[in-house]
């Protein structure tokens, strides 16, 4: 039997748009015009994610309740509306979103992909052909009162607003709660501090994670900012930002099932035209996770450092062994989750990049890089979520202090002798600390050999306990 690759190809039904007939295949939901966006965009393989298409799902199933208190659509497509649009928000229709990121700069094609896969879910339910348009029509019924140029950037600021919500802050409160907790446990261990990569004077190993406490409680805030800054939503707006076709009370009652459903406090945007022209709400979320991941690459670094060794390093803290590092050498462990949050950091800072230069693009009334953003920005979010999670469980809950080497390393610093400084004079203290340095003996002995002060004043200034007091 010969090969007839005809016969190979799946079973397909023609389904017609304002640019008239499209083959798509027989199983999809989706119809014409998302299937010339498939064609027309075979780009990356990236797709939109699950908690922009939950979003999607919550804006036509708002929008549809909305339509039906406002008289402008019936029961029974508002019920069949809103019963594929909570499918979507489920997960079930995730893979009839085949759209590229990489399209339309508005995101018209995947706004069209929702349209066109509720109305065609809708028929299904109703008992009618898919590709109908009965009883519900993509453009007339599903997106009613909508273009989209607002219910793209509405989703996106739905999805962005619950996953840093419900991801990324509890996520970051558990770490700072993890940091406080070595604070405390780490306040009794003395060690020698460093600035510039050389030693300094001493300092509790609690204070030193005090201070990561305090960035991941400045990046909670930073969070919070960037919830509050993609509160006001473009939906009502519909294609330059007039709201032509919407009623005017459309997107309040939208919103009004947007809060209560999501429990942020989402808004109509105070000027439409303001809220669909730029995308500045999004670039100041970018740049607060820039700064969050900022923030983390610092206290993962510091940790891989503090924790190296364990023989020839730093080794003042122990990090939890939890895979071999190395296929050479064998007993050796690596500081990898501390290296996989550095990675995720460079990520979410690159990802920055894209979509800063993506939110300057705006012209006139309407930013076209969108999807691009949208993808970044979610991305980022995601992917920075489960790093801090993985973090903290892996690395962070099971740090230990190496007491004895903290306190050998103060011992033999030439550092100390900076609390000398005050009693015997900034130059007879470099004399001291020269000496140390080119005879390789302590501070402590040098000044007992010289008897630069009385015994036991010497013990009270070099006590390394002392030179951690905090400024009252």
């Amino acid at each position: 039997m010969s090969y007839d690759p005809a016969m190979m190809q799946p079973p397909s039904r023609i389904e017609e748009d304002s640019m008239g007939k499209m083959e798509v295949p027989a199983g999809a939901l989706y119809g014409a015009s998302t299937q010339r966006a498939v064609l027309n965009f075979p780009i990356s393989g990236y797709r939109f994610s699950r908690e922009f298409i939950r979003a999607l799902g919550l804006v036509k199933w708002a929008a549809a309740e909305a339509n039906l208190e406002l008289g402008l659509l019936d029961e029974e497509r508002t019920t069949l509306i809103s019963r594929v649009a909570e499918e979507m928000i489920k997960g079930s229709l995730d893979d009839q979103f085949v759209v590229d990121i990489f399209q339309t700069g508005s995101g018209t094609s995947t706004n069209m992909n929702a349209n066109e896969v509720i109305a065609n879910r809708a028929s299904q339910i109703a008992g009618t052909p898919i590709g109908s348009k009965e009883p519900v029509h993509p453009n007339d019924h599903v997106n009613m009162g909508q273009s989209s140029n607002d219910v793209i950037p509405t989703a996106v600021h739905i999805a962005v607003g619950e996953m840093l919500r419900n991801g990324l802050l509890p996520a970051l409160e558990k770490l700072h709660d993890s940091f406080e907790r070595k604070e405390l446990e780490f306040w009794e261990v003395v060690k020698i501090g460093r600035t510039h990569l050389m030693d300094a004077t001493p300092i509790r190993l609690g204070q030193e994670f005090s201070g990561y406490g305090r960035q991941i409680e400045f990046g909670l805030l930073r969070v919070g900012n960037g919830i509050a800054a993609i509160e006001e939503l473009p939906l009502g707006g519909t294609a330059v930002g007039t709201g032509l076709n919407c009623h005017a009370e459309f997107p309040a009652k939208v919103m009004h099932h947007l809060w209560n459903r999501t429990g942020i406090a989402f808004r109509e945007a105070r000027n439409h035209f303001e809220a669909q022209a730029s995308k500045d709400a999004l670039v100041q979320v970018s740049g607060q996770l820039k700064t969050v991941a900022v923030s983390l690459y610092k206290i993962a670094n510091d940790i891989r450092w503090l924790g190296s060794g364990p023989r020839c390093g730093l080794g003042e803290i122990t990090l939890p062994a939890t895979q071999p590092g190395s296929s050479i050498m064998p007993g050796k462990v690596n500081p990898v989750m501390c290296e996989m949050l550095m990675q995720v950091c460079a990520q979410v800072i690159g990802a920055d990049a894209t979509i800063t230069w993506a939110g300057a693009n705006g012209n006139f009334e309407l930013n076209t890089m969108m999807p691009v953003m949208a993808y970044n920005i979610m991305e980022a979010i995601r992917i920075l979520t489960n790093a801090v999670e993985v973090f903290r469980t892996k690395c962070v809950d099971g740090i230990e202090a190496d007491k004895e080497r903290c306190e050998a390393l103060i011992e033999i610093s030439m550092s100390m002798v900076t609390a000398l400084t005050p009693l015997i004079g900034y130059d007879r203290a470099s004399e001291i600390a020269k000496e140390s340095n080119e005879k390789g003996r302590t501070i402590r002995e040098i000044c007992l050999d010289w008897k630069v002060l009385p015994e036991e004043e010497i013990a009270r200034v070099l006590d390394p306990v002392t030179m951690t007091r905090t400024v009252d």
